[in-house]
């Protein structure tokens, strides 16, 4: 489609769930079902700016949401917590069971819905959200660890000091998958302004030395791999780190 096509497409979604809630028929969301991720994500993004925009029908849309949180369809489940995380970026707790359903879904759609729900939120409403992803830091299963320690990223990329504190706690996970995750997320946290001293300085500071060189390591590879968005170049970043480590 055309850009006015794709605008004129989400218009009609966006009013279609409106007519929906006005008609108060307890039938799920149109469109949560669609096979196009185009249409599904216009879809929830309608829902969360219906929420915002309709006070009166933010209790009906939470109805409706908890029963397609449930719903057999992958689909639904996914667009039903991608959904959530439009709400929860002004309104967290109002939705959090969503995300506490999900990290536990059978199907990776909705869990990885979960993360982009995280580092959405986390990024616009970090307080409640990073409180309620530290629960989760030390849970036994390691695919709920590792997927917390994903979802905080975006809020890192502009705030390192906010989830540096959380993501210290997993440098002695025992799960190798997890401390990639890490690494990983270590490295993106450290090329944008400001956050490389922050980084840096938080590393010294950890017991794991394996790790922090690993992480190190990284973060002079992201320097380069993304030369034409850091703030420094890989010499300067390495230097930077010589002469503070």
């Amino acid at each position: 489609m055309t850009k006015e096509e794709r605008l004129q497409k989400t218009e009609q979604i966006y009013s279609t769930i409106l007519r929906h809630l006005e008609k108060n028929s307890g039938k799920p969301f149109p469109f949560f079902s669609d096979g196009d991720t185009y249409i599904r994500k216009s879809a929830y993004q309608s829902v969360g700016k219906i929420f915002n925009q309709h006070p009166e029908m933010r209790e009906q849309i939470i109805f409706l949401l908890e029963k397609s949180i449930v719903d057999k369809n992958n689909y639904i489940r996914q667009t039903t917590i991608n959904a959530a995380g439009e709400i929860g970026m002004k309104h967290f707790t109002t939705v959090e069971s969503f995300f506490d359903r999900g990290l536990f879904d059978g199907h990776h759609s909705a869990r990885n819905a979960v993360i982009g729900s995280i580092k959405k939120m986390g990024e616009k409403n970090p307080v409640p959200v990073l409180q309620w992803a530290k629960k989760y830091l030390h849970h036994p299963d390691k695919e709920i660890r590792r997927e917390i320690c994903h979802g905080i990223e975006l809020r890192g990329r502009t705030h390192p000091e906010d989830i540096l504190p959380l993501l210290k706690e997993l440098q002695h996970d025992p799960t190798a998958t997890v401390r990639n995750t890490l690494v990983h997320v270590l490295g993106q946290i450290s090329y944008k302004k400001n956050c490389l001293e922050k980084v840096i300085l938080h590393l010294k500071k950890w017991e794991n030395k394996d790790l922090a060189t690993k992480a190190i390591i990284e973060i002079i590879d992201v320097h380069e791999r993304y030369k034409d968005f850091a703030v420094l170049s890989q010499k300067e970043a390495k230097k930077y780190i010589d002469n503070n480590i």
